[in-house]
């Protein structure tokens, strides 16, 4: 992401131009360190403003990832409905589609899948139930995605769908950990690499790996 303005945030910056600069700088700190490693303060210094102006604007910190969170994911859960929705001829199989999707609605704030999938998260607090509400609903979206394949290639066992969305979490996490450290590359970029990883991987599971 872009570094802030040492002074970003001082006297003469229109507060809603400060209120996205700190939103900005928020979303990265709890992406990359965890809501429990995140200071108020810290981000207060990034971004040029103090610690009372930052709670003046969006209360504690609870508040200030909550503000961070709700349009991650709503932007996330409208990507990946769409994504699903698509069926024009010709167009990607829908993995490819939901990849692209979530490439694309992360583009500029990659860590922000990483507020959404925070583990250091207070329990039965404010924002880990948000952040369940996010996560089970695009849960609920690739098991109806995982199902509708399986049930394609003529697999009809439950807890086969259920694997397979476990593994679907873990392989979009991954990707975007990757992506993280390869900022040079684009959505489309990242799309096109997982349209070649899925297809040497189908092959080789069609064909058999005969390197060993």
């Amino acid at each position: 992401m872009t570094a802030l303005s040492s002074r970003a945030g001082t006297k003469g910056v229109p507060r809603a131009a400060r209120e996205r600069q700190v939103l900005a700088a928020a979303t990265e700190e709890f992406g990359r360190h965890g809501y429990d490693a995140t200071t108020v303060a810290a981000i207060a210094t990034r971004v040029g403003v103090t610690k009372p102006l930052l709670h003046q604007y969006f209360g504690s910190k609870q508040d200030l990832y909550l503000a961070c969170l709700n349009p991650v994911g709503d932007q996330l859960l409208g990507a990946i409905r769409a994504a699903m929705a698509e069926h024009d001829t010709g167009a990607p199989p829908t993995p490819l589609r939901v990849l692209n999707a979530l490439f694309t609605a992360l583009d500029g704030q990659r860590e922000a899948w990483f507020v959404l999938y925070d583990p250091s998260l207070p329990p039965d607090s404010d924002a880990a139930r948000r952040a369940a509400y996010f996560r089970d609903a695009i849960d609920d979206l690739a098991a109806t995605g995982t199902a509708d394949l399986l049930s394609t290639a003529g697999a009809s066992d439950p807890l086969d769908a259920d694997a397979l969305k476990h593994a679907w979490r873990g392989l979009c996490t991954a990707l975007v950990r990757w992506w993280i450290n390869h900022p040079e590359q684009s959505p489309e970029a990242m799309t096109r690499r997982c349209a070649r990883l899925l297809g040497a991987a189908h092959t080789i599971l069609a064909n058999g790996d005969d390197s060993t």
